[in-house]
């Protein structure tokens, strides 16, 4: 073993490469498309070209066959450079890539995994509604078997690759469904681009952050798919939802790694260069604090993260949710903290786009309401710690 950070050679490995590529190809093109509000498609594929979109997909459906570990560390380091991009890359890898190879069958596996594992088709997973966000099981779009097919009806919001540009889907989503009257018979299918009834409702623009990413509503009138589109059995999807939000979270807290990382490191930087009263930013005690303070909490929160994937079996119906959720509650805060404070040594500098750290803040502030709100990740902590007891759900 390597280390934690790098468990084998291997990691190692994809670590250098995913940051070399991500300061090479990435990272220059990050202002402009924040700026423009723009999902830069061919690079997102040229992530297909290097073995990253299908990283947790077994080898024999196009993927790398990596574990959590992987997932993570190409988290952290596309979002040093680039969170808004990071996401998109998230939306198709994690929700929508890992939660076919683990629930999907053969069949659909061998059909759609290759191709989003190339890139050439791009997806995302619908969960949330118009007016349902954290009380996910409060969904009302619904789905009716009819005979060889299902019947989907209702609208889906704040979609992540819903769109690719202001007027095109993207190719494939997985849909969270009702097919019951109560709240727990959620149903998970397969939508493709272009099934009749499926529609673009809107992108939305102006978001403060994740820019470079597309956000989207999307709509099903009377939409209809095949049976065999259904992922899993009808009704038993709410355990698929529960342990993909894991893997999910985990990933959100990897993306604030890589957003506190680079505001350390460029404040640090600017710390070192900029003089006042003579004498350079690092010397004057509230500066270091800035600094002592921001890296201390980034070992932290990375020590945290990079525990639980050694831990985190994403082929396991065992999951953790307590730690999952508890690792993006403490990043997710922190990073945002992390860059406020690198803005603050940074002064007026650190408020204008030349130096990238206010669009780390402006990315950093999604990452505490999406995938679940600080608010729904003390709940489910305190939940879990009160019915399981302490040593049940933090044993020695």
């Amino acid at each position: 073993m390597e280390n934690i950070y790098n468990p084998t050679p291997e990691h190692k490995a994809l670590r250098e490469m995913v940051r070399q590529f991500a300061e090479r190809e990435v990272e220059p093109q990050a202002a402009e498309n924040d700026r423009t509000e723009t999902f830069n498609i061919g690079l997102f594929r040229q992530l297909g070209s290097l073995g990253l979109l299908g990283i947790t997909v077994p080898e024999k459906f196009g993927g790398s066959g990596m574990d959590a570990a992987a997932a993570v560390i190409v988290h952290e380091e596309l979002s040093a450079v680039d969170p808004g991009f990071t996401l998109a890359y998230l939306a198709h890898s994690m929700l929508f890539v890992n939660n076919l190879a683990q629930n999907g069958s053969e069949a659909q596996c061998q059909k759609y995994l290759p191709g989003a594992s190339t890139g050439e088709l791009i997806g995302g997973m619908c969960m949330s509604e118009p007016a349902v966000g954290t009380d996910v099981l409060g969904m009302q779009t619904m789905a009716k078997r009819d005979g060889d097919s299902y019947v989907i009806n209702g609208a889906k919001m704040w979609i992540t690759n819903g769109a690719v540009n202001d007027t095109d889907l993207g190719d494939i989503f997985l849909v969270y469904a009702r097919t019951g009257e109560s709240k727990k018979t959620a149903s998970l299918f397969l939508v493709e681009k272009g099934t009749p009834g499926f529609s673009l409702g809107q992108k939305i623009h102006d978001k403060l952050g994740m820019r470079a990413s597309t956000t989207a509503e999307l709509v099903f009138e009377d939409c209809r798919i095949p049976a065999e589109n259904l992922v899993g059995s009808e009704g038993d999807a709410v355990k698929h939802m529960m342990r993909n939000l894991e893997i999910e979270r985990l990933t959100l807290a990897a993306m604030s790694l890589g957003i506190a990382r680079r505001s350390i490191e460029i404040m640090n930087r600017y710390a070192n260069e900029r003089h006042a009263f003579g004498k350079p930013l690092r010397e004057f005690g509230q500066i270091q604090r800035h600094i002592g303070e921001s890296f201390s909490d980034y070992q932290a929160g990375r020590a945290y993260v990079y525990d639980l994937c050694s831990r985190l079996d994403l082929h396991s119906q065992e999951g953790s949710r307590v730690d999952s959720d508890a690792t993006k509650l403490y990043c997710a805060t922190m990073a945002k903290n992390v860059a406020d404070r690198a803005m603050q040594v940074m002064g007026g500098y650190g408020y204008v786009e030349e130096y990238n750290v206010e669009r780390l803040w402006r990315d950093a502030k999604l990452i505490e309401i999406g995938g679940g709100t600080l608010e729904s990740h003390h709940k489910n902590i305190a939940n879990d710690l009160c019915k399981k007891g302490f040593d049940a759900v933090c044993p020695e």
